[in-house]
């Protein structure tokens, strides 16, 4: 086991420092943030924003009950920073096995002594921390917004919400590493990644059109869907249960593609 944790951490480390050594991830960091603070001021302080609607309301004397100022705007900004982050994921994943497969390392890697799934959770390990830095910007302009709530909101319900993101995108990473070790071309393993993940994101929309239990059953599929559940501070198990079988089905079926190439290698 001792083993087993310091290849992963090995994998890790060096999966990690590949992404600040590069500058695609820089670029890709700088869009991220670009378009989360953008959406972040229209949101919060935009002629449409919450709080011109908020006081809207209050200057038109809607009896309508007490809006929750902070809950709404951390539902409507996270709900957009879903939508985001299907475009940069599959740019972040898709150089984890495509280019290895194009250094013509990736043989090593299946014939190494470590096993693929060493491999597959050190690589998905390094991805996601990278983009959990790239989180924390947001964490900090949200903790002063929110700081500013009158009711205060509930921290559990931020916690909850910024978990479901940290989760969607585990899961969007864990499928796109599987794409990515079935080829070569970086840019062939995002564009197929991103089409995978917006077919799993609209898959409720195409549930009820089906309907019956077939559409019922496709709809728990829906990473929209679950993805809702948690930033609105449901705790569903079901959508947590959904997320972790997404990221195990990536690392299992990364390894299997690996252990393909190793069995072709021997």
């Amino acid at each position: 086991m001792r083993i087993i944790i310091g290849n992963i951490v090995a994998i890790f480390r060096k999966e990690l420092q590949g992404y600040f050594a590069s500058p695609l991830a820089y670029v890709v960091a700088g869009f991220f943030w670009l378009l989360s603070g953008f959406f972040f001021v229209t949101i919060l302080l935009g002629p449409n924003g919450i709080i011109q609607q908020a006081a809207a309301r209050d200057q038109l004397g809607m009896p309508t009950p007490p809006v929750d100022v902070a809950y709404e705007f951390l539902n409507w900004f996270l709900s957009v920073m879903g939508s985001l982050v299907l475009f940069v994921l599959p740019i972040l994943s898709m150089g984890l096995y495509a280019e290895e497969r194009k250094r013509g390392t990736l043989e090593l890697l299946a014939t190494s002594p470590m096993t693929n799934w060493t491999v597959a959770v050190g690589k998905l390990l390094g991805v996601l921390t990278f983009f959990t830095i790239m989180v924390l910007p947001l964490l900090a302009y949200e903790a002063i917004a929110l700081s500013a709530a009158d009711p205060a909101i509930q921290p559990a319900v931020p916690l909850l919400a910024h978990a479901g993101l940290i989760l969607l995108a585990a899961s969007v990473l864990s499928l796109g590493m599987f794409i990515s070790s079935l080829t070569d071309s970086s840019i062939l393993a995002a564009f197929l990644t991103f089409v995978l993940i917006l077919f799993l994101w609209i898959i409720d929309l195409i549930a009820e059109g089906i309907g019956g239990l077939v559409g019922q059953a496709l709809g728990h599929l829906s990473l929209l869907e679950n993805y809702n559940n948690l930033i609105r501070g449901v705790l569903d198990t079901s959508s947590l249960i959904l997320f972790t079988s997404y990221i195990l089905l990536g690392i299992f079926l990364t390894a299997q593609s690996i252990e393909t190439l190793r069995f072709q290698r021997s």
